[in-house]
This record gives structure tokens, C-alpha cells and sequence, in this order.
């Protein structure tokens, strides 16, 4: 029973941290970029909603009620970050803030969609599992482990570019967005989709 669980929470700190499948750091970079330490309880909704959405997905191909096309998936993930990064962009600096609901609803549907890319693996996994629902809640409670750990290192990295090299809040969430775009353009364009 604990190895089972140890099993996928590690599995779920695994998937957000592999090297190979960055684009889920990248998205949480973008997600976060903006904010500072005193914003952890927006930042922790925004990274619980995408982790529910993630979850959300899991949930509804563990039990055979979606089927995506994964060409299609693999195309809309980069997509959602570059949405993001240019949201950072266009909002960077500027006292407008960010609808929360609107944000909100985009990081738990953001969240669906790499759950959708992540979905026949974690079927293949626990396919003929007669409890499905316990492995994806503890598979989920690892990626949020693993969310809150990035979010952390984004968080303390942002303040020592801010506070030790003295870049504007603006100018950091603008190069910070500016080098996601261009590690996800390539993504895009390399899509079997656009092939």
C-alpha cells in the first residue's frame, strides 16, 4: 500500500520534472514569472488549478470518456504557453491587473490540456486497475509536489535577479517570457500537425 502510493507521487514528481518534457516547466515559469513571495496564495491557487485540470484529464481518459488525437495535444501545449508568455508580455509593467477569473479559468483549462498530453501513458499504467481513482490522486499529489517546488525556484530566482542584479519587475517578466517564446515557437512549428 505506502509502495504503491510512494509509487505515484514519485511518478508524479517524475513527470513534471523530466528533462524530456519540459514544456511543463516552462508553462509554470510563464504562470508565475510575474509574481513575487508575498502573491504565494494566488500563486498556489493558479498551480492547484492547473494541477486539478491536469487531473481532470487524467480522470476522464483513465475511465475511457476522452480520446485525443495526441498530434493535436502535442500542438495545443506549446500553444498554451506562448499564450501565456505574451499575456505576460502585453501585461508586463502595466497597473492593469490580470482578471483573477479569467486567469484562474485559463490555468485549470491550460492544465486540461497537458493532462490530455500526459493521458495514454497514465492509461497504459493503470488501465486494467480495478481503483483508478486512488493512483490518479496520488500521481496528482506529486505533481503538485513537484509544482510547488518549481514555482519556489522561480519565485527565488525572480527576487534575486530583482533584488541583487536590479532588474525592473517589468524587464525581468519581459526577458523571462521573451526566451519561453523562443523555446516554444520551434515547438510549434516542429509539430507533426504543421508537417
Amino acid at each position: 500500500m505506502l509502495d504503491d502510493f510512494l509509487f505515484y507521487v514519485q511518478y508524479g514528481v517524475n513527470h513534471v520534472l523530466d528533462i524530456n518534457g519540459y514544456d511543463h516547466v516552462l508553462f509554470l515559469l510563464v504562470l508565475t514569472v510575474s509574481y513575487v513571495f508575498k502573491d504565494w496564495k494566488r500563486v498556489l491557487i493558479l498551480v492547484s488549478l492547473f494541477t486539478l485540470g491536469h487531473t481532470i484529464s487524467l480522470i476522464l481518459a483513465a475511465y475511457g470518456v476522452v480520446q485525443i488525437n495526441g498530434v493535436v495535444v502535442e500542438f495545443l501545449i506549446p500553444i498554451t504557453i506562448l499564450i501565456m508568455a505574451l499575456s505576460n508580455i502585453f501585461t508586463a509593467g502595466k497597473t492593469i491587473n490580470k482578471g483573477v477569473g479569467v486567469l484562474f479559468f485559463s490555468a485549470l483549462f491550460f492544465g486540461i490540456i497537458h493532462g490530455l498530453g500526459f493521458a495514454r501513458e497514465f492509461h497504459l499504467l493503470i488501465g486494467g486497475a480495478s481503483n483508478k481513482l486512488v493512483p490518479l490522486l496520488e500521481f496528482a499529489l506529486g505533481i503538485e509536489v513537484a509544482q510547488v517546488i518549481i514555482v519556489f525556484v522561480v519565485l527565488l530566482f525572480s527576487y534575486i535577479m530583482q533584488t541583487v542584479f536590479r532588474f525592473s519587475k517589468r524587464d525581468w517578466v519581459l526577458v523571462v517570457s521573451s526566451i519561453v517564446i523562443g523555446l516554444v515557437i520551434p515547438m510549434i512549428m516542429e509539430n507533426e500537425l504543421l508537417a
